[in-house]
């Protein structure tokens, strides 16, 4: 077994394989054909000598060795990457953090927190992309994010079961909101009481993975109204204003609700808890990972504060 034989080719493909979380996705990602993602990983996988992705019927995860690998392949890309960036006369990127946040999160927080940053870290620079916690936490695992920005529900469980386990903190603890129509009737109180939930048109996510009713208030009798679907917080929060129907909302999205919209407390039943959390990969953390991870927690807090003060 020589593994120093392995090619950086090999090493891109099982990076897209651990961040797209199948060979069909890794394919699309780099412009392949499945067959060659699969000839790639079984190249790299000989020469390890071990299995390196456990092949699923949903799809593809890495095992402990390709964990491993992975890692290490990482820095050997990175660094590949920022020569071939000083050749060409590009700047380095010494100074870029990559940040992974959960869709409700682009309404305020995100962007309040890099508007901070932009002010504080000139010099700093901040790279986002959205998705949901599985992408992201796969994202985390494959290196392609340094920080995930995720929303976790009780029973507050471990974002994945691989090794080692991610570093996770908790930066505001928050319960579920109702968004209603400002002319609603419902919309004269303080607080909408569950009882009166019963019937109401709902506007939900998309069913399915990690958005599945997003949007419906959790554990009504019967089955629920879904009046209109959409994926996009503000998209909701728009068919809200137009009197099409309610939603739930966290209350970081206090500050992103549009005119004719109005955000309240739920009373009676159980509570619906939220956890915002910030999640990395263990080891040594560089001080702009830091600078960011530091950033996003205040406005996390402040956002938090001005919605209930």
């Amino acid at each position: 077994m020589d593994f120093t034989e392995v090619s950086l080719t090999a090493l891109r493909v099982l990076r897209a394989v651990a961040d797209r979380g199948s060979f069909t996705a890794a394919a699309s990602e780099l412009g392949y054909t499945q067959s060659a993602v699969s000839r790639q990983i079984a190249a790299v996988e000989r020469l390890a000598g071990t299995e390196l992705v456990e092949r699923r019927r949903d799809g593809a995860r890495l095992t402990a060795a390709g964990q491993l690998v992975l890692r290490r392949a990482t820095v050997v890309l990175d660094e590949i990457d920022a020569t071939a960036r000083e050749l060409a006369g590009l700047p380095a990127e010494a100074g870029t953090v990559r940040l992974g946040w959960f869709p409700s999160a682009g309404a305020a927080l995100v962007p309040r927190a890099l508007t901070a940053l932009r002010r504080s870290e000139p010099a700093l620079t901040v790279t986002t992309r959205e998705g949901s916690t599985t992408a992201l936490v796969r994202a985390l695992r494959a290196g392609r994010v340094d920080l995930a920005l995720v929303a976790s529900a009780p029973p507050y469980r471990p974002l994945d079961a691989q090794a080692p386990p991610l570093v996770v903190r908790t930066l505001v603890e928050h319960g579920l909101c109702l968004a209603i129509p400002a002319g609603h009737p419902l919309a004269r109180g303080a607080y909408v009481d569950v009882a009166e939930l019963a019937g109401q048109r709902w506007i939900a996510g998309p069913s399915g993975g990690d958005d599945a009713l997003m949007g419906v208030w959790p554990g009504l009798d019967g089955r629920p109204v879904i009046a209109h679907t959409a994926r996009d917080w503000l998209a909701k929060l728009q068919l809200v204003a137009a009197g099409l129907g309610v939603t739930t909302v966290p209350v970081a999205l206090a500050a992103a609700l549009p005119e004719g919209v109005r955000m309240l407390p739920v009373r009676g039943g159980p509570q619906e808890r939220r956890r915002l959390v910030l999640a990395r990969l263990p080891g040594p953390v560089s001080e702009p990972v830091a600078r960011v991870a530091r950033a996003v927690r205040a406005t996390a807090v402040g956002l938090e504060e001005a919605a209930y003060g």
